[in-house]
């Protein structure tokens, strides 16, 4: 009778954790009046455990984001209805990219160098194209977490400005100093990217560059001139942005948001799976309802080409409540 029972539990057990990737549920999602469109981007054999390790939001991140800063916005300023960094600064090709995290919860990293990569040419007006490594940070910032295991955004940013970090490209792209180890896995079924999988350690800390490289790992080193969080106040949050540039944002992903595909996302149905980083480019408003318009690291066969919107103005899943940033050392 015990065998039978423990049976049946370990069936519930699989079916509960495996439910989030059915056809039925994404049926599900596709047959209700919504703000967004649901449809299959990922492997349905994938298992939660793989999900949550992509989950790389630490839950003690709060307690680590650096002091927070406000604007003295003008009081006659007139908010833009809409934003898109990539428009407003057309010089700068990082704010268009979309990274690939592979089979690591490193999107406390990625979000994080990517907009160091962005704000670097921003603020240079477009002389300085550096493509911080997310490799180099993910491995080497002992204080900002546990590697692959999970990170803090906001201790990225002040790593950067007391340590630096260098350069590096994405996987087998041989661009700058340390491009990143771990290869992208294939999301679907079939496909030419290795299959995605649980584990993985995170990448040991070298102190060199990748042979071929010209540059030696301390002349490659940049660094921020300062790290600073953004209140959770949505003006706020638009002014830095438009002044500054991307900025890194934190949120609780529940299982529906596995199956976005495109329109405003707001949370309907299934169970947490821990908290995402991300970067968010700017807003706008779609069918009448207000977005802010982010980047995610699952590579561009994920969502919209890579791209989400997700609800703004309410907080939604805590989209506003770490908002990390920081400003480069430009000559």
């Amino acid at each position: 009778m015990r065998v039978i029972l423990g049976l049946l539990v370990a069936a519930v057990a699989v079916n509960a954790s495996s439910h989030f990737l059915s056809d039925k549920f994404i049926r599900q999602l596709q047959s209700e009046d919504s703000t967004w469109e649901a449809g299959r981007n990922f492997n349905k054999h994938l298992s939660i455990k793989y999900f949550r390790r992509l989950m790389g939001v630490h839950p003690d991140s709060k307690f680590h984001m650096p002091k927070y800063e406000a604007h003295q916005i003008p009081e006659n300023f007139e908010m833009p209805k809409e934003f898109d960094s990539r428009a407003a600064w057309p010089m700068c090709p990082t704010i268009g990219e979309i990274r690939d995290q592979g089979s690591c919860g490193s999107c406390w990293a990625f979000g994080a160098v990517e907009v160091m990569s962005d704000r670097q040419c921003i603020h240079s007006k477009g002389k300085s194209n550096f493509h911080y490594s997310a490799e180099n940070l993910v491995s080497c910032c002992h204080l900002c977490g546990f590697g692959c295991n999970g990170g803090f955004p906001g201790a990225a940013f002040k790593y950067w400005v007391h340590s630096g970090i260098v350069s590096g490209g994405s996987f087998n792209s041989t661009q700058g100093c340390q491009p990143y180890e771990i290869a992208p896995c294939e999301h679907h079924v079939s496909g030419p990217r290795p299959k995605c999988s649980e584990g993985g350690g995170t990448p040991k800390c070298a102190k060199t560059c990748e042979k071929g490289y010209i540059v030696d790992y301390e002349s490659d080193l940049h660094h921020g001139g300062k790290a600073y969080s953004i209140m959770k106040d949505e003006d706020q949050i638009k002014y830095e942005i438009m002044n500054n540039g991307p900025v890194e944002g934190a949120f609780t992903v529940y299982v529906d948001f596995l199956h976005y595909k495109s329109g405003v996302y707001q949370h309907r149905h299934g169970l947490p799976l821990g908290g995402h980083a991300i970067r968010v480019l700017g807003w706008g408003e779609e069918n009448g309802t207000p977005y802010w318009l982010c980047a995610n690291s699952w590579n561009t066969d994920w969502g919209d080409n890579g791209l989400f919107k997700i609800l703004r103005g309410s907080d939604h899943c805590g989209i506003e409540s770490e908002i990390s940033a920081g400003l480069p050392k430009v000559n």
